[in-house]
């Protein structure tokens, strides 16, 4: 007899405007005790230092996380001319200094190089795997290593204003695995100077904003308790960029049993498009439309 999960069957997504200072594994352990829910993980790991948008899924949400991982994301930045530092952020020891500090023209102009798609290095203080080990791990230990450049599509990167001569903040929107601090690493190598990010806040992350964020403190004042479910938002908002097509009665129950299952058409929705059906305004599967019926690669158990 399979063992009862500990725990909520709570479903839906919860966007956390995440304080400086926090993992983001932390703050997704504080949701799931918070919810008390069975299952729970994030689209999009933010620095520890960053702030901003935190996109927490909590039961058949996780299903929809690689969508919102997929999804473009903004994050507005400041970067420290002048410095670079061994982790490419204030946290950082500096390892380099420059008293060159470009123009304003300059800074606008180098940052056409870094839009469209383009190869990038991570940071050596970064996740990223070296045969099996974390990249900052073997940093932590002073090892000797090269992380391969990785593909990064850069739909904007934009001047918005400069403090003073050391300090630029720029505004960057990208798809997934980009890193801030390699951008403000490569900007300052560019331009001569050196650089590195001082600050950073997720704005955007998919359909969800910062401001639309709840704070930690608010999580915690409710926690454990019915209230608490107010935040939560529809599963069905991690799929903002597929499209959605209605199920038969028939069709949803097919599906739900994991079969191919009838919908109905939808406009501009085409043969093998990847899309979520719905039946009585919840989702039930995402998969591909296939003349009539929708192929089924994840279903919801709603």
């Amino acid at each position: 007899m399979a063992r009862r999960k500990k725990g909520r069957a709570v479903h839906g997504w919860l966007v956390v405007d995440k304080p400086a200072g926090m993992t983001s594994t932390a703050v997704v352990n504080k949701v799931r005790w918070a919810f008390d829910a069975q299952k729970a993980g994030h689209a999009g790991t933010l620095d520890p230092e960053a702030t901003g948008v935190l996109a927490v899924a909590l039961g058949e949400a996780t299903k929809t996380v690689p969508y919102i991982t997929e999804a473009l994301k903004c994050y507005r930045f400041s970067v420290r001319l002048g410095q670079a530092t061994n982790t490419d952020d204030a946290e950082g020891e500096v390892i380099s200094e420059s008293d060159a500090r470009p123009t304003d023209d300059e800074i606008d102009a180098a940052l056409a190089q870094f839009e469209g798609d383009i190869m990038q290095v991570p940071p050596k203080f970064s996740a990223v795997k070296i045969d099996g080990e974390r990249a900052y791990k073997r940093a932590r230990d002073d090892e000797d290593f090269e992380i391969a450049a990785r593909p990064l599509y850069v739909d904007e990167l934009k001047f918005i204003e400069r403090k003073d001569a050391d300090h630029v903040i720029l505004e960057m929107v990208c798809g997934k695995g980009g890193y801030v601090r390699a951008i403000a690493r490569d900007l300052g190598e560019a331009l001569g100077c050196y650089g590195h990010v001082e600050w950073l806040r997720r704005e955007w992350s998919g359909p969800w904003d910062a401001d639309e964020g709840v704070s930690l403190a608010e999580i915690e004042e409710l926690a454990k308790t019915p209230e608490i479910d107010q935040f939560l938002r529809p599963v069905e908002e991690g799929l903002a960029d597929l499209d959605e097509v209605m199920c038969s009665p028939d069709g949803a129950m097919r599906l739900r049993n994991g079969n191919p299952g009838m919908v109905y058409p939808a406009d501009g929705v085409e043969y093998g498009d990847e899309v979520w059906g719905s039946f009585e305004g919840k989702p039930v599967a995402v998969g591909q439309y296939k003349g009539g019926e929708l192929h089924p690669s994840r279903v919801f158990n709603l």
